[in-house]
C-alpha cells in the first residue's frame, strides 16, 4: 500500500471505528473505504435525506467499495465542532451552513449578504457555474474541500409575541442568529439585537424568553418544533446561505481517482434529489405550521432591503464586494 493510502487509512480510522483494524477490510466485494459524515440537523430534515441519497449512490457506484456512515442531530458535535474535527482529521466529512463556515473560509462571507440572490433560479446558476466552483475550492488550504452546495432555502424571521412586518418591528427585540458576523450585522442594521445561540439550544432559549425571535427557513422552523412557541412567521426571505458539504482535503487527496469520481458523481446525484426534497418540504412545512396556528405573513420586502444597505456599503471596494457584484451580474 502506498504512503498516501496508509495515511488515508490512519485518518479514516481516527474518524471511524466502524471497521475493525482500520478504514478498510477485505470481503467478497473487495476493499471497503468508510467515510464518516456528521452534522447537526434532525434525521427528518430534507438536507439529511439528501445525504442519505449520497450514501446510497456512493455505495452503488463504487460496487460496495465506498461506504458513508452518517451521524445526524449533533451526535458528534455542533456545526462549529464538526468543522474543526474535519480540519483536525478526527472526522472525514460534515455539512455546515456557509454562515458557520465563513469563520474558517472568509470568502464564503459573501453568501451571507442579505438579498444577494434574486431568486432560487439565480442562486443555482451561481452555484453550478464558475463562481460556485471558486467558492467550493476556497477552503482547500484550510483543510476543507468543498464538494457541493445543498439548498437551505430562504431565511425569514419568526417571533414569540408579535409579527415582524417591517424592520421597525425588530427594534428592541433579541434575535437569535448563527455565529456569523454577516448575520449579526444584518440584524443590527434592521434595529434588532443579534444573539448567537447554538441551534440545539434554541428551543429552550425561545421557551424561556432568552431571545424574542429567530430566523430560519420553513423546514427548519417546522422540524425544530419552534412553531410550538413562535406563532408569527414573516417571509421576508432576507438571506439564502446554502449548506455546504465539505470533506477533509487530506482525505480527498488520498482517495484513489476512481473513488474520487464515484464520490463526486454521488454528490451530484444527491444535490438534484435534495433540491426536490427541499421544495416539497417547504410546501409541507408552511402548511403544517399554519395548521398549528402560526400566522404566516408575506411582507413588502423593499423596506427590509433598504434597511440592510449599510451592510452592503461596508464591503464596497473589497474582495467580498467585488464577488457580490459578480454574483449579481449572473444572468
Amino acid at each position: 500500500m502506498s504512503a498516501g493510502r496508509v495515511a488515508l487509512g490512519m485518518l479514516l480510522f481516527a474518524g471511524s471505528v466502524v471497521v475493525p483494524g482500520g478504514c478498510s477490510k477485505q470481503d467478497e466485494q473487495g476493499q471497503v473505504t468508510v467515510l464518516k459524515l456528521a452534522h447537526g440537523l434532525d434525521a427528518t430534515h430534507p438536507v439529511h435525506k439528501g445525504m442519505l441519497v449520497l450514501a446510497e449512490k456512493a455505495w452503488e457506484r463504487s460496487a460496495g467499495r465506498l461506504r458513508i456512515d452518517i451521524y445526524p442531530s449533533e451526535q458528534l458535535g455542533n456545526e462549529r465542532e464538526c468543522i474543526e474535527q474535519v480540519q483536525l482529521g478526527a472526522l472525514v466529512m460534515t455539512k455546515a451552513s456557509s454562515a458557520h463556515l465563513e469563520a474558517f473560509v472568509p470568502e464564503l462571507r459573501v453568501l451571507g449578504l442579505p438579498y444577494l440572490f434574486r431568486d432560487d433560479e439565480h442562486m443555482w446558476k451561481v452555484f453550478n457555474g464558475p463562481i460556485g466552483k471558486e467558492l467550493l475550492a476556497a477552503g482547500r488550504a484550510k483543510g476543507l474541500e468543498g464538494l457541493c452546495f445543498y439548498d437551505a432555502g430562504a431565511r425569514s424571521f419568526y417571533a414569540r409575541e408579535k409579527a415582524i412586518r417591517t424592520p421597525a418591528d425588530l427594534a428592541g427585540m433579541k434575535i437569535r442568529v448563527m455565529q456569523s458576523e454577516m448575520c449579526m450585522n444584518m440584524v443590527k442594521a434592521m434595529g434588532g439585537s443579534p444573539t448567537p445561540i447554538a441551534w440545539g439550544e434554541l428551543y429552550t432559549s425561545l421557551q424561556q424568553g432568552v431571545v424574542d425571535a429567530a430566523e430560519n427557513n420553513p423546514p427548519s422552523f417546522h422540524t425544530s418544533k419552534h412553531y410550538e412557541i413562535c406563532k408569527h412567521y414573516v417571509l421576508d426571505e432576507h438571506s439564502r446561505p446554502p449548506d455546504v458539504l465539505v470533506i477533509s482535503t487530506k482525505v480527498w487527496n488520498d482517495l484513489p481517482p476512481d473513488l474520487q469520481r464515484f464520490l463526486q458523481e454521488a454528490v451530484t446525484e444527491s444535490v438534484a434529489a435534495q433540491r426536490k426534497l427541499w421544495a416539497d418540504a417547504v410546501s409541507e412545512a408552511l402548511a403544517a405550521v399554519q395548521q398549528a396556528g402560526v400566522t404566516v405573513v408575506r411582507p413588502d420586502v423593499q423596506p427590509f432591503r433598504a434597511a440592510v444597505q449599510p451592510v452592503w456599503d461596508e464591503f464596497a471596494g473589497t474582495e467580498i464586494g467585488e464577488m457580490a457584484q459578480r454574483i449579481q451580474a449572473v444572468e
